[in-house]
């Protein structure tokens, strides 16, 4: 049965699914969990409209993929039909390995594993239940297909990835800086030797690409509020691990329990179908509801931080390029143990310090080829006539220590 729907995107307008094997993905519960995960975290705490979410943001990736092979195949580059839904299948999964909060809680309910393998492995359970119709997806997605750009275009500096959240990302929080002229960079792909390039007429828009991402760092993902936010999550998660490892019985649903109190290694969701299965229905109202139950926890360190989040009362923040002195970290630690009558382990979950970098272009990186019209291909950092695209080819890491706000360091 031809399944023809069409799903109307507030970025891009109407988007026609074609496909029945992607509507059908679409219908999974692998994907119709990605509806339950904010794509960008906490930050609708600094930009309250920034409440889409994956879902979102598969779909658009999905369209975007459709329209850069389309132009491809005008410029005569060959893409079978089942390489163009193979190219969608991978751009439309690639994140369904999230967990919630998307980045937020990788390191913590499971460290040690990138969501990458997730989507790897979520990709492969899907393909077992859709009979290999998956196959040459994965194939794409792991770049072992023998057409090295279609894998570009699923993951690279300039793939439909980035082409959709940063457009997407900005029309969501309301921050026009990091809008990109989409359209104009995908018309301007091209393929030579099998590697994706840009055409040379489009080298201003690749400029305003990668500058727009490097604002979009600093303005929304690594916005101060946002990440002080995103570390109060992290210790309530820590907390509530560690309190379960000592035996407490820790209320919240099944799948969250299961991470809460069990470390995983990759292997153990290769070899176990019944934890990739409940990692595959986790999401953030799973911590969301339990931060509820937990707000009137016995354990006064979890409720206070869960009634911090709750209320927004999120930790103050210094953030520097200049490093955080163990200092000043010890006068926090001991400020928090005095004011709050903690002991040393406690006080260890109302501060948090470490590092976020903006990695805005990576030479080094699988760099964006630029076709010059003499047939030349020039890394974009040389192609372009700016001097400030080869300095954003370089990492900026900031350093950040949070701490409760009504709490005083001066007469520390």
């Amino acid at each position: 049965m031809n399944k023809n729907k069409i799903i109307n995107d507030p970025v891009y307008g109407f988007i026609p699914i074609k496909s029945d094997t992607i509507f059908d993905l679409m219908e999974h519960p692998f994907l119709q969990r990605m509806r339950h995960i904010r794509q960008l975290g906490l930050a609708d705490l600094v930009y309250p409209g920034a409440i889409h979410t994956r879902f979102h943001h598969a779909i658009g990736a999905m369209h975007l993929m459709y329209q850069a092979l389309d132009v491809l195949q005008t410029k005569g580059i060959e893409v079978t039909k089942e390489e163009k839904e193979a190219a969608q299948i991978a751009i439309l999964l690639h994140d369904i390995g999230h967990g919630p909060f998307s980045h937020a809680l990788e390191e913590t309910l499971l460290p040690n594993i990138r969501h990458e393998s997730l989507s790897f492995l979520l990709m492969k359970d899907l393909n077992r239940q859709f009979r290999g119709a998956l196959d040459m997806a994965i194939r794409i997605f792991q770049n072992t297909h023998p057409k090295k750009f279609l894998h570009q275009l699923v993951s690279s500096q300039l793939d439909i990835d980035r082409l959709d959240y940063l457009n997407r990302d900005s029309f969501f929080t309301g921050v026009r800086e990091g809008s990109i002229g989409t359209d104009r960079i995908i018309a301007m792909l091209n393929v030579v030797k099998g590697q994706l390039v840009v055409e040379e007429k489009g080298i201003y828009n690749i400029e305003s690409f990668i500058s727009s991402r490097r604002l979009m760092y600093w303005q929304v993902y690594l916005h101060k509020a946002a990440v002080s936010a995103e570390r109060l999550l992290v210790n309530i998660i820590k907390r509530a691990q560690y309190l379960a490892s000592s035996g407490e019985k820790i209320p919240c649903s099944t799948a969250l329990s299961i991470f809460l109190h069990n470390s995983y290694t990759l292997d153990d969701f290769s070899e176990k179908r019944d934890l990739l299965k409940a990692f595959g229905t986790l999401d953030d109202f799973d911590v969301w509801g339990a931060i509820k139950l937990w707000q009137s926890s016995k354990d006064p360190v979890l409720a206070m931080l869960c009634n911090m989040l709750l209320n927004r009362t999120l930790f103050q923040i210094k953030l520097s390029t200049a490093p955080i002195q163990k200092s000043d970290v010890e006068k926090v630690k001991v400020a928090i143990q005095k004011a709050m009558k903690l002991s040393k382990r406690d006080a260890a979950y109302l501060f948090s310090h470490g590092t976020v970098s903006n990695e805005a272009y990576l030479l080094e990186r699988n760099s964006i080829q630029v076709l010059m019209k003499s047939g030349e291909l020039l890394d974009v950092a040389q192609a372009s006539d700016l001097p400030h695209i080869k300095a954003m080819s370089k990492i900026v890491k900031k350093n950040y220590l949070c701490w409760p706000k009504n709490l005083s360091l001066h007469s520390q």
